[in-house]
């Protein structure tokens, strides 16, 4: 690493760079990390954000979606000029009027198997999507790839956050196929607390800079619950499944037997 910070970074990063935990070192390492977030809606919005406040030096960023009015009210990098435009475009906007030092990507389009590449070019994935098929492609592949990914999910005033890493348990631990489509509803349907993905999307960025700056414990292993009504939050741990196709005893090299359909299913012949 050779970056340096010149006077105007040691100004706007300085209360990292007091803590012993980041230090110039730790921002440096910041401002020369890559990080890809899937999504920029509801919890891809506050990542952007503070990834972007931070310092991550190139932050990239994936939708094929363009800004809806409905979504304004939990979506914060968009505003009501961004009516009809991508959301790559208005939220690479928002991160380069608040930080001149990130190098925004910006992906429009939908993640599928065919363009799946493109986390291949991060050091570090935030998972913002909203569909089974996106979580389970990014976990096959980032997996494969031994990419960290700081996984997050909402529904109604209920989220849940947890971070795969090389090495430990993957999603298929968690969840080894989709359930039925039309089993869960999404937020067109049910309704979203406009806060919640605030508060997920929060904790999905504290892993990200965690991850980037090999510092402190991230939620490896373990499955953190929100309960925005009650304000609670549980941890349930869980485990690498020895029969996991992705990430157990044998398991898959390519993503050539997976079909992002339906169930996500893993075929091991």
């Amino acid at each position: 690493m050779t970056l340096s910070l010149d006077a105007t970074q040691l100004d706007r990063y300085s209360r990292h760079i007091i803590m012993d935990e980041v230090g110039p070192p730790g921002q440096e390492r910041l401002l020369d990390a890559s990080v890809l977030v899937v999504g920029a809606g509801g919890l891809g919005s506050p990542v952007v954000e503070y990834l972007a406040a931070a310092g991550v030096g190139r932050l990239g960023i994936v939708d094929d979606d363009a800004v809806e009015r409905s979504n304004l009210q939990r979506q914060v990098v968009h505003g009501d000029d961004d009516v009809g435009r991508p959301k790559v475009d208005s939220a690479a906007d928002y991160v380069r009027g608040l930080n001149p030092d990130v190098d925004v990507d910006a992906h429009e389009t939908r993640l599928e198997k065919g363009n799946v590449g493109i986390l291949g070019e991060y050091d570090v994935v935030v998972d913002a999507s909203d569909n089974f098929p996106t979580r389970f492609l990014v976990n096959d592949f980032c997996r494969i790839r031994d990419i960290p990914v700081a996984h997050g999910a909402i529904y109604r005033f209920e989220g849940q956050a947890t971070t795969l890493v090389p090495g430990g348990p993957c999603y298929r631990c968690l969840f080894p196929e989709a359930p039925e489509p039309g089993t869960v509803p999404d937020c067109a349907t049910t309704g979203v607390l406009g806060v919640l993905p605030g508060t997920l999307g929060c904790i999905q960025a504290t892993e990200a800079v965690k991850l980037v700056l090999e510092a402190g414990e991230p939620l490896a292993g373990r499955l953190l619950f929100y309960d925005a009504m009650e304000m609670t939050f549980e941890t349930v741990p869980y485990r690498r499944n020895p029969d996991c196709p992705v990430c157990g005893e044998d398991p898959i090299d390519s993503l050539d037997g997976v079909e992002y359909t339906d169930a996500c299913a893993v075929s091991v012949e």
